[in-house]
């Protein structure tokens, strides 16, 4: 009787489930798993923290007295329009379920239907659209440092805007969204091509387009306060443990642990390694050197942070600080491009090249995840390849064709007298400090 009774009350509830939509979506939001859930907020929180204020502060303190408030605020205001967008309609673009290979539908805009989980996820769509968002965030917001000192405050607003639904939402699709990309194989495991060499690419174009700042680089534009650069690295450092960490979208041993692990040993070592090459070549190890150091190791590891072991790691965090370094110095001495931040010299040049030597550092030989039964490091080689080059000139004309267009209705640039005065007061009217 016991028996009977519990079946005729477990088939009531199956057919409750699937008469009433509410309830069968009740029924698969509790296939969520909380550990993970709890995980991926924390590691959103953790992202958003990296533009706000760690990269703010890190690029702020880089720039001249006079223009520090300018970059905060850049920071912010693209966080928000970001997000705005994100919402309305560029998470669906890059992640709908239905869609094309290039580009998907609106069938997420607004965060409708959003009340499912992912196939192969254990947390629910609205966390992993929230986490995706703090991403396509920081990726516009990286460019800031190309345009510092010299970039109109409207034009930076629209041109974010704009890009972040032309160039970002399309890769974010084509290697996260089961795009082609992906199909393809390429790895990239939370950035390097997304995040790093999207941001990379557009910051070299603008800085050509919008062209030097007035007096450089005959005059010299140190930075304001080391310190508070050091302080923005220091915040975007822990703030990568959930930009990596998070992306294993699981709170598990082998993936956020490890991915966490590699990001820290390739930031160590690169920030070691800068601040010896500095030593070498120029007498003394820099407090800039040694956070500029660190975010490249971040950089480089980004695309292969759950791929690779420790060793890989190590060597990824010395390549890349090596490279990232002589790439300052090959823009800035030798071609004279005023990417005023090193922008493409380092998080450009980092994330390319994690992002092509993951396929040699995962390798199992070095304690690498390996290649499967069909795949081999030559051919993830050439899938790399393939992937970083027709990003790499998606972005270049996408940003060439924005960047144009919105200065079309808003200047690119401010006037001299504006750039001389500083765009804190001539963009914003209110000064960062006030030492009467």
């Amino acid at each position: 009787m016991r028996k009977t009774c519990s079946i005729a009350i477990g088939g009531a509830l199956l057919g409750g489930i699937l008469i009433n939509p509410a309830m069968a979506q009740e029924a698969v939001v509790a296939e969520v798993d909380s550990g993970d859930t709890a995980w991926i907020l924390t590691a959103s929180a953790l992202v958003l923290f990296m533009t706000m204020p760690g990269l703010a502060l890190f690029y702020g303190g880089l720039v001249r007295t006079k223009n520090f408030l300018s970059v905060l605020i850049q920071c912010g205001a693209i966080a928000a329009i970001v997000s705005l967008l994100w919402i309305v309609i560029g998470y669906s673009l890059a992640f709908s379920v239905e869609g094309g290979q290039f580009l998907g539908n609106a069938d997420n805009a607004m965060f409708s239907n959003m009340f499912t989980v992912r196939d192969g996820q254990s947390i629910g769509e609205l966390v992993f659209g929230l986490f995706q968002m703090t991403f396509a965030i920081i990726t516009p917001a990286l460019i800031v440092g190309a345009w510092v000192e010299r970039a109109r405050f409207g034009w930076v607003v629209a041109f974010a805007a704009l890009w972040s639904l032309i160039v970002y939402a399309p890769v974010a699709r084509w290697v996260w969204g089961n795009g082609w990309l992906a199909e393809m194989g390429v790895h990239d495991f939370a950035g390097g091509i997304v995040v790093h060499t999207t941001a990379g690419v557009a910051a070299i174009i603008l800085a050509l387009l919008l062209g030097k700042r007035t007096g450089w680089p005959k005059q010299l534009m140190l930075p304001h306060s080391p310190a508070l650069t050091v302080a923005g690295a220091a915040m975007l450092w822990v703030g990568w443990f959930g930009f990596n960490g998070g992306s294993a979208l699981t709170a598990s041993d082998d993936g956020a642990a490890a991915a966490i692990i590699n990001t820290h040993l390739a930031a160590s070592v690169a920030a070691l390694v800068w601040m010896l090459v500095e030593k070498v070549k120029v007498g003394k190890s820099t407090a800039i050197g040694f956070a500029t150091g660190a975010i490249a190791g971040l950089a480089t590891i980004t695309p292969a942070a759950d791929w690779v072991g420790p060793i890989g790691a190590i060597l990824l965090g010395a390549t890349g600080s090596l490279l990232c370094f002589y790439a300052v110095h090959l823009i800035k001495i030798k071609l004279k491009i005023d990417d005023s931040l090193d922008v493409f010299a380092v998080h450009g040049v980092g994330g390319i090249w994690g992002s092509i030597m993951v396929a040699v550092m995962m390798s199992e030989t070095i304690g690498g995840a390996g290649y499967g039964e069909d795949g081999s490091m030559f051919s993830q080689f050439i899938t790399q390849i393939i992937g970083v080059g027709a990003v790499a000139a998606w972005t270049a004309i996408g940003t060439i064709i924005i960047a144009l267009a919105v200065s079309m209705v808003i200047p690119m640039r401010v006037s001299q007298d504006e750039e001389r005065e500083g765009l804190d007061i001539a963009n914003h009217g209110e000064r960062a400090w006030d030492f009467d």
